[in-house]
């Protein structure tokens, strides 16, 4: 297994079964953040990720973090909060707000360069790219983005600035995603909390078979229409 470098002038990647085991999941270098690379990358199993001033690193690891949104934990001091929630929670209402949100986040943003607020800026202008906002009156106080694959959403980053905001991001957009006929969310690699939320671990193969499966499935045509969730008391 070696790295791979990426030319700029061909969006194709390798197999992520090229994916070095040391650091797991590093695929591939260079190339650029193009809608038509980016989106490339998403319907393979891979995502960009790296540190400023780096070359642009390509990851696929294995296993791979999911959470299926059905199965999403909330445990009982967040049924508490969430039943009197202050907090408004939209769809597509401040895509840029939230990206910038995600970079300023001393735990989130240290990746999250001006090229990759570009970048995802361009995806989300396409239709592919999506924001959840949670609102405490007119003031923003987290939210999170990713990227839809058809059934699936690539989960890339959320941010809280008040009490619960992104797990109550999470919570509603699980909830209104598998109403509405969403099967998987990707994060990507597990951590403590993506575990506690109900994040497990499958293996890339088997995660790969859901993409082209998620892949090939629709959600309701007005699914990303900008709305709200979730209204306070409601």
């Amino acid at each position: 297994m070696r790295l791979v470098q990426l030319s700029r002038h061909n969006i194709a990647f390798p197999s992520p079964e090229g994916a070095l085991r040391e650091p797991n999941g590093l695929l591939a270098l260079g190339g650029d953040l193009s809608p038509a690379r980016l989106l490339m990358a998403y319907q393979r199993g891979i995502f960009p990720w790296f540190s400023p001033g780096d070359p642009i690193l390509w990851w696929s690891p294995d296993p791979r973090a999911v959470l299926w949104p059905a199965q999403f934990h909330v445990s009982r001091s967040m049924k508490r909060f969430h039943a009197k929630s202050p907090y408004r929670v939209t769809l597509n209402h401040a895509f840029g707000q939230v990206i910038e949100g995600c970079a300023e986040d001393r735990h989130e943003g240290t990746w999250i360069t001006r090229d990759i607020i570009t970048a995802y800026h361009q995806l989300h202008e396409l239709g592919y790219a999506h924001s959840i906002e949670v609102w405490d009156g007119g003031e923003l106080v987290g939210g999170m983005y990713g990227v839809a694959q058809g059934t699936l959403f690539c989960g890339e980053s959320m941010f809280s600035r008040a009490a619960n905001a992104s797990k109550s991001a999470l919570l509603v957009f699980c909830q209104e995603f598998a109403h509405r006929g969403g099967q998987l969310m990707d994060c990507q690699v597990l951590n403590e909390h993506t575990a506690s939320l109900g994040a497990v671990e499958i293996s890339r193969r088997h995660y790969i078979e859901h993409l082209d499966n998620c892949r090939q499935e629709k959600l309701p045509r007005d699914f990303w229409v900008p709305r709200t969730l979730f209204l306070p008391n409601a």
